[in-house]
């Protein structure tokens, strides 16, 4: 996958988890594509084929790398090693 990718993130308006992450990245000001699992319900199926899990959110990296319902911390440090921020 190119790093010329956007970022994905799948999550829910419901899931605190998501509304910090998705906060993050537009203070970061990234171009990412938020896919809304209230709008959207069979991309929750796809958000688990990516994760093996449930959980939300799940973040999609342009190398092809995800994270599940990470902390802020880990966010940050992936952006800086794919160069992001």
């Amino acid at each position: 996958m190119s790093t010329t990718s956007p970022i994905r993130m799948f999550g829910a308006q419901w899931c605190g988890d998501c509304r910090r992450t998705k906060r993050q990245l537009d203070t970061l000001g990234l171009d990412y594509v938020y896919i809304d699992l209230e709008q959207d319900p069979k991309a929750a199926d796809v958000a688990r084929d990516i994760s093996g899990r449930t959980n939300i959110p799940v973040v999609v990296y342009p190398d092809g790398s995800h994270h599940v319902e990470p902390a802020d911390d880990d966010v940050s440090a992936k952006l800086r090693e794919l160069e992001m921020i």
